[in-house]
């Protein structure tokens, strides 16, 4: 059995709140071989406004989450990962918004970090833009897109959420086949929930790393390194250890 890609959820945000320069570190002293973190503009920096009046990227999940602590920007993130000791681990980015990839790239290259940066995302212009505008920062494609997180629905809604699930699963493996084409990522990065033999050939076949998220079972980490799947994405990292 090969070696997983261990790669911590905002850092290690089961235990530090993630998306924070200290959940980084933690994610570090525990051990990790990335960290996956979300970039998105916030409402006071829609992509339409004029670029100067435009509050900075930043490094949070939503909205809700970027006013409830001290705003960290997408620069002073990539500055940390330049100093130990963050600057040996590999970094990849979650872009939650489209409309100002221009500005992410622009950021990106100035801070150099090269074969250690990587992008996943829902969104298929973020993909796509990318690949024609930033063909060196490795390209991953997120599925399936939803909205908000809907693993929080309540007890009632699981059996329908669960069928619907199902729905998906089924037709993951077609989809996936069809966007690897359009947009040639070099990873997918799927929902567990939506795995299957099928999918993980689909993957396979077209020579792509598969990344899982967000798993913090032992034991479904334990089974979905035996299906085969390349990296798992936990919030605590700890769990990949074993």
């Amino acid at each position: 059995q090969m070696a997983i890609t261990r790669i911590g959820h905002k850092g290690a945000d089961a235990l530090v709140p993630g998306n924070t320069i200290a959940s980084f570190e933690k994610a570090v002293e525990v051990g990790v071989d990335v960290i996956e973190f979300d970039v998105l503009w916030l409402e006071d920096g829609r992509p339409e406004m004029p670029a100067a009046e435009r509050s900075p990227l930043v490094v949070a999940h939503d909205w809700h989450a970027a006013a409830s602590r001290e705003r960290l920007t997408l620069e002073d993130a990539l500055e940390a990962f330049t100093r130990p000791p963050l600057d040996q681990v590999r970094i990849n980015l979650d872009f939650k918004l489209p409309g100002r990839e221009d500005e992410a790239v622009e950021i990106l290259r100035r801070h150099g970090l090269g074969h250690r940066l990587s992008m996943s995302t829902m969104e298929v212009s973020t993909v796509a833009y990318f690949r024609d505008h930033a063909p060196e920062i490795s390209r991953g494609w997120t599925v399936p897109k939803v909205t908000k997180d809907w693993l929080s629905k309540p007890a009632w809604m699981k059996p329908a959420l669960g069928m619907g699930l199902l729905a998906v699963r089924r037709r993951m493996p077609s989809v996936v086949r069809k966007g690897i084409i359009e947009l040639e990522p070099e990873a997918i990065w799927a929902f567990y929930g939506v795995l299957s033999p099928r999918l993980i050939k689909v993957v396979k076949d077209a020579g792509l790393q598969l990344n899982v998220w967000t798993v913090d079972d032992p034991e479904r980490i334990a089974s979905l390194a035996a299906m085969g799947v390349d990296g798992i994405c936990s919030n605590d990292p700890r769990l990949l250890n074993r």
